[in-house]
């Protein structure tokens, strides 16, 4: 998408109709299902944000604008200027700061501290999310999406679901008190100026089990146990207690069981942005893979007796 349409968009919002490309700056950013522009007037940077297509089918843009409005509050995530929740078009106060990366999370010194300390205060602002993020309702919403779509699911897969039931069952028995959660921290959704980590893309977001941020964001930053310790001693204060690391690995493997299906929905829809029957296929064996290991039934365990 070129920035024509980005300017015709932007116009469209109070205290932009006299935007030209004379006078407004627009840099077109990333996004895996969004495309995401910087805009740049009188002297200050905006993101404005527009929604990729067949994204409606899965999100509630009524819900997003409450929930990153509340994230703003609670001082994590960039204040919001403009949401239309007809269109999805969103405008924001730019941070300038690096997008984060796998490689760049492992590699800059206090990443992982500063992650942990962004999920904590997220965490504890007593911010309500207008959405309750339900891992097993939202793998049933998803695999029905993809059956209206007639797409492949990998081999295995329902089999696999089925043994997720006892990590169901030990989550149940023991739930954690929800807190609003971020819920899709793919490295990209952080921003980090050495001092504070940002969040930001509140499109998946809801009230969860707050160990399910820590978990899905060592998997997508692909950390080492090393960096797992930093990030979660930043989020606890101190050295996590062992029910509190189990929580964390169930949730590694839960995050990879789920969002083999959103790439599943992506393929379906031809989303140009990158191979999503790779993307999927890669998920869904790593989560095999962490189900197999012996060690995983132990955390299961801890989980079940608190």
């Amino acid at each position: 998408m070129d920035t024509t349409v980005a300017l015709d968009h932007l116009r469209a919002i109070d205290g932009f109709g006299d935007a030209t490309a004379e006078n407004t700056r627009i840099d077109r950013l990333g996004g895996l299902t969004n495309i995401v522009f910087r805009v740049t007037r009188d002297g200050r940077d905006y993101l404005l944000r527009l929604p990729g297509p067949g994204t409606e089918e899965y999100i509630d843009r009524k819900v997003e604008k409450q929930i990153s409005e509340a994230a703003a509050r609670a001082g994590v995530s960039p204040e919001v200027l403009h949401f239309d929740t007809e269109t999805g078009v969103m405008l924001a106060d730019y941070i300038d700061a690096p997008t984060m990366s796998p490689e760049r999370f492992r590699t800059t010194p206090g990443a992982p501290t500063r992650a942990g300390a962004a999920f904590r205060k997220l965490h504890a602002s007593g911010e309500t999310f207008d959405f309750r993020f339900e891992l097993f309702a939202m793998i049933d919403d998803y695999l029905r999406v993809l059956k209206e779509k007639d797409a492949t699911l990998p081999e295995g897969y329902n089999e696999t679901v089925q043994e997720a039931q006892g990590v169901r069952a030990a989550l149940d028995a023991n739930p954690a008190p929800l807190a609003p959660c971020h819920c899709d921290p793919l490295c990209e959704n952080f921003l980090d100026d050495g001092t504070h980590m940002w969040i930001v893309d509140w499109e998946y977001s809801g009230m969860n089990d707050p160990l399910w941020d820590l978990g899905d964001l060592s998997v997508e930053a692909g950390f080492d146990d090393a960096q797992d310790r930093e990030m979660l001693a930043a989020y606890c204060g101190g050295d996590p207690d062992p029910a509190t690391v189990s929580r964390m690995v169930i949730y590694k493997a839960m995050c990879d069981l789920l969002w083999t299906l959103w790439g599943l929905i992506q393929h379906a829809d031809g989303n140009p942005a990158e191979d999503f029957w790779a993307y999927s296929e890669e998920r869904f064996a790593r989560c095999r893979a962490l189900m197999a290991d012996p060690a995983f039934a132990a955390h299961v365990e801890k989980v079940r007796a608190g």
